[in-house]
């Protein structure tokens, strides 16, 4: 049984739609009530037993009742994917305590407490994987979203740190980095032109548009028995970005 947050667009959406089509069971959360609930319903027509929950992960005791609600409905979770992210952009000189600690809310936190609370399922069903969302922005020390990139940095040392921790009970943690994602989201905000697109494309040394069922590719295989003997790694996926 597999559990996502951020699951109802982007990246998220393409992870709960690979899973599905994987013959998983399934549970996502999601602040976007309408889609999650749009999207839980098209692949309930598919014959996917799935469970939608609207919950904020800012709020970790609404994240924590989605993961036991999600126990009770549909058995153990055996594989954690955390997902849910906000790439904001920011003037260095803007950022106030607040907007730090929402982006770290937001981007870091909820992928411990998620862990933390899915662990004694994984352990009592034999083991299990959790799969943690990072970013290639810290690597190249991305302008204007510094908060964000600190937050997606942190996520690899939280990775490695719970590989260690959970390697007894048979769980494998890995960790993914994805490029220049391009999402109905980031169309809107950030490659609002085919110009800007293709100035991204052109940066990869695989000159193809980088989409997201590309990553929910890589989420199954970590998922997978076939990665049970990979943990504490964090894979890049994003065509050679340079």
């Amino acid at each position: 049984m597999v559990f996502i947050t951020g699951g109802a667009s982007g990246i998220g959406a393409d992870m709960v739609r690979a899973f599905a089509a994987n013959r998983c069971k399934l549970a996502f959360v999601d602040i976007q009530t309408e889609v999650g609930n749009a999207l839980a319903d098209e692949l309930r027509a598919g014959g996917t037993e799935v469970l939608f929950t609207p919950c904020d992960i800012t709020d970790i005791g609404a994240l924590k009742a989605a993961i036991d609600a999600t126990h009770a409905t549909l058995g153990p979770i055996r594989v954690l994917v955390n997902n849910a992210a906000n790439d904001d952009r920011h003037k260095f000189d803007d950022v106030t305590v607040e907007y730090w600690d929402n982006t770290i809310d937001i981007n870091l936190r909820p992928h411990f407490f998620a862990a933390q609370a899915v662990r004694p399922q994984m352990r009592d069903a034999g083991g299990g994987a959790v799969i943690n969302f990072s970013s290639i922005s810290w690597r190249g020390g991305s302008n204007g979203m510094m908060v964000y990139a600190t937050a997606k940095a942190a996520i690899l040392g939280l990775t490695r740190a719970l590989a260690r921790e959970f390697g007894g009970d048979n769980i494998h943690v890995n960790s993914i980095e994805p490029g220049a994602v391009i999402t109905e989201r980031q169309k809107q905000l950030w490659y609002p032109t085919q110009e800007s697109i293709d100035n991204i494309v052109n940066r990869q040394m695989i000159r193809r548009v980088l989409l997201g069922d590309e990553i929910a590719r890589l989420a199954l295989f970590l998922a997978s028995d076939d990665s049970r003997m990979i943990t504490r790694q964090s894979i890049i996926c994003d065509g050679g970005l340079a």
